[in-house]
């Protein structure tokens, strides 16, 4: 591209993208309504390079060079830019009002439009970027956390690289430093050995000191680790329940390729590699090519497969869910729903299915951008039925737990509980509730209880009204389960406060 001004006189390379092109149209219009909606233009301090930094950021994690941003307020502090301040707003008010995407004419009000009736594919749109909006505050802040780790170990190398510097100026006629000099066990040593072993150096005064000075550096970092350590349990004060041991990925990718090999298309082979690529040469979720939700596709729902072919998949699945790029396919899945409309299935499927699926469910919730991704409410024509990703995870939840099978009753109660640590609406806690009192009517083992209790907790909080009276109505009585264990007790104490 270019401009009236002809050729760049510089090109500053911001970095490279992984995101679909469709995410990021979805994400551009999102702005267009919010951020950068109709009337929020402004010429000195909401322009063309503020949305080329909101995008910059979402495509790369990077801005754009601050010295473009901070342009209008150089101008604006010359007397120059003090006599075309009045005329610069002037123009900025006059540039408010254009729909994004639309031809230039007169904004309508806000209270005109809400008085028009919103079509459906109205409100899908706004449902759709509403969730890449979401997804982008995720990636942001995979961003930041990345960052983070980097500097932190940055900031590492360098105070162990000066502390190795300064007992090397210390002991220079002693032996070379090896690279754990710097440890603990071996700082303040009265003694450092010649590399043959044969002559004995006695240590200075000064050598001392600066040995002393190296060894409170490094007890230094190590209390700045634990420190962030404990910051990181406080943040993490309520953690996904999540099988990441379940199954073996070696082992239950081998049995998939001895169960599919020779009945693939080249293009199926092709997404077969890709999968490997995934999940054992740990490639990121871009090894994926466009076609790879086909091949999930036709494992999952082409019925002349044997039953275990689909049980291989979905524990490959269930292990690709604990990545934190996962969320990349998932978006992939938005137009034909291939994992969603077979988990919807999950009462028509073998228990060995059952159990697999459930176990994809269950680890979904391992990263913040997937979890989130498992509330979406947009929905979609299956079978008759309207469902959504709620309403899907909502139904995968209930008959888990309520299932004769205690491998599914397992991860049922953790799909309960991280779906009761999450902002779920108040008709899902009621209906989420009602599988717990049932599943209260048999003996949970101490674990499945603490569970269900907990997200019993939590649904009485969500719907103060509706739930305390559902308990008190189906029940059985909290109580019931009294003296099990210290914590279930504590848990029944809270619950019993909230029944009138």
């Amino acid at each position: 591209g270019g401009t009236v001004l002809g050729a760049p006189h510089r090109v500053v390379e911001l970095g490279e993208t992984f995101i679909p092109f469709q995410v990021f149209q979805d994400y551009v219009f999102g702005l267009g309504s919010t951020t950068f909606a109709p009337g929020t233009y402004d010429l000195l301090k909401h322009n063309c390079n503020n949305f080329s930094n909101e995008v910059s950021q979402f495509l790369c994690g990077k801005l754009i060079p601050k010295n473009i941003l901070d342009l209008p307020d150089e101008i604006l502090s010359t007397p120059f830019g003090q006599t075309l301040l009045p005329l610069i707003e002037s123009l900025s008010q006059g540039s408010r009002g254009v729909a994004f995407g639309q031809s230039p004419s007169n904004h309508p009000s806000q209270d005109t439009r809400r008085d028009r009736g919103e079509s459906p594919d109205f409100l899908q749109l706004n449902s759709a970027i509403e969730e890449v909006r979401r997804d982008s505050v995720a990636l942001e802040e995979r961003r930041n956390i990345i960052n983070e780790k980097l500097a932190k170990k940055d900031r590492k190398k360098k105070k162990k690289r000066n502390c190795r510097e300064k007992e090397s100026e210390g002991n220079s006629s002693a032996a070379e430093l090896t690279p754990d000099s710097c440890s603990s066990d071996s700082i303040g040593r009265d003694k450092m050995a010649e590399t043959d072993g044969a002559e004995v150096i006695e240590l200075t005064p000064e050598e001392d000191t600066t040995i002393k000075r190296a060894s409170d550096t490094m007890a230094e970092i190590e209390a700045e680790e634990r420190k962030e350590r404990e910051e990181q349990k406080k943040k993490q004060r309520e953690p996904p329940i999540i099988f990441k041991d379940a199954v073996d990925i070696r082992v239950e990718f081998d049995a998939l390729v001895g169960l599919i090999d020779g009945i693939l298309s080249p293009e199926e082979q092709q997404s077969l590699e890709e999968l490997h690529q995934y999940m054992l040469e740990d490639e990121g979720s871009w090894a994926l090519g466009d076609g790879f939700l086909n091949f999930i596709g036709r494992l999952l729902h082409d019925k002349s497969l044997q039953t275990d072919t689909r049980v291989r998949i979905l524990n490959v699945l269930a292990l690709a869910a604990l990545k934190d790029d996962v969320i990349l396919l998932l978006h992939q899945d938005r137009r034909e729903h291939v994992l969603m409309n077979y988990a919807h299935d999950i009462d028509r499927l073998s228990p060995e299915e059952q159990e697999a699926l459930a176990l994809f469910i269950c680890n979904l919730f391992e990263n913040l951008s997937s979890s989130e991704w498992l509330l979406y409410i947009s929905e979609w024509q299956y079978c008759n039925s309207t469902i959504s990703n709620i309403r899907v995870s909502t139904k995968v939840a209930v008959n888990s737990l309520l299932a004769d099978n205690t491998t599914l009753q397992d991860r049922g109660s953790a799909i309960m509980h991280n779906l009761a640590c999450k902002e779920v609406f108040d008709d899902v806690a009621v209906e989420l509730t009602m599988a717990v009192l049932q599943y209260f009517n048999s003996s949970p083992p101490e674990e499945q209880l603490f569970r269900c209790m907990k997200a019993l907790v939590r649904f009485c909080q969500i719907s103060p009204q509706d739930v305390p009276q559902l308990i008190q109505m189906i029940g059985p009585e909290p109580g019931k389960f009294r003296g099990v264990s210290a914590r279930v007790d504590e848990l029944i104490d809270v619950v019993s406060s909230k029944l009138r």
